[in-house]
């Protein structure tokens, strides 16, 4: 994806689940923590499952102070095609570059706080809490 989508920034890839995000375990969530935590980068893109994102998020949220992590996905699934997963990791790229230190939620060119979103499934969007 960052091929096609002409990515000219350095990034260092890891793969650490390849699981849907409604299987996650907490212990998995605090794997993804800790791997954020160990990173030496500052800006971190955590790409995952939209079903549980938030709950993910809600875990980093607490823990993270002195990096950006920004965690995005995909409502459309890239390998159907027409996905918006391109679209989304583009903004959460630039996002994790722009922000202040602390962990988001970015996706439909949007980027929340930790603890202030929620996936609304009748709207197929992500929106802020209040």
């Amino acid at each position: 994806m960052l091929r096609l989508g002409r990515c000219r920034l350095e990034v260092r890839l890891s793969t650490l689940l390849m699981i849907d995000s409604l299987a996650m375990t907490p212990a998995q969530r605090r794997r993804i923590l800790q791997e954020c935590l160990r990173a030496p980068e500052r800006h971190i893109v955590v790409t995952h499952g939209t079903d549980t994102m938030v709950e993910t998020a809600r875990v980093l949220g607490p823990m993270i102070k002195d990096k950006t992590v920004v965690l995005t996905g995909a409502m459309v699934p890239y390998k159907f095609g027409s996905s918006d997963g391109m679209f989304n990791l583009g903004s959460a790229l630039s996002f994790a570059q722009s922000l202040p230190f602390g962990v988001y939620v970015a996706m439909n060119g949007r980027h929340f706080p930790w603890g202030n979103v929620r996936k609304n499934r009748s709207r197929g969007e992500f929106e802020a809490l209040g």
